[in-house]
């Protein structure tokens, strides 16, 4: 119980940080193409790759700080850095075929289950 509030803060922190960050990018970059969200999913990757490294490979985190920071900060900063880390995995343990896949499955099926979920609320 106590993992999953810490997850909880943790998502709360990174759910604020990504609002954010989002928004001070906007003043800063050229329209047209969302940058915000761009730079959340390239630090929120690249957060969570320091983290799991210090934890998994470096023992320099416990497990308790190592999934509040990646869970709780990481899941509610950018899913995409879940996602990053998990097809890494997949391509160091030699699985070229499901991490590969892994991709095309999330970038094809992500945005039709979006346009799924509009669709039938605009129908209503």
């Amino acid at each position: 119980m106590m993992r999953t509030a810490m997850v909880g803060l943790g998502g709360a922190f990174g759910s604020i940080a990504r609002y954010w960050i989002a928004g001070l990018a906007l003043p800063w970059t050229p329209p047209g193409f969302p940058w915000g969200t761009f730079l959340v999913n390239v630090s929120g990757s690249f957060i969570i790759g320091v983290i799991l490294a210090a934890a998994l490979e470096r023992q320099w985190l416990g497990p308790d700080l190592r999934i509040a920071l990646a869970a709780g900060v990481c899941g509610g900063f950018t899913t995409m850095s879940s996602f990053s880390f998990e097809i890494l995995a997949l391509l160091e343990q030699g699985r070229f075929g499901a991490g590969f896949g892994y991709v095309a499955a999330t970038v094809v099926t992500c945005p039709v289950a979006t346009w799924a979920g509009v669709t039938i609320i605009r129908g209503l």
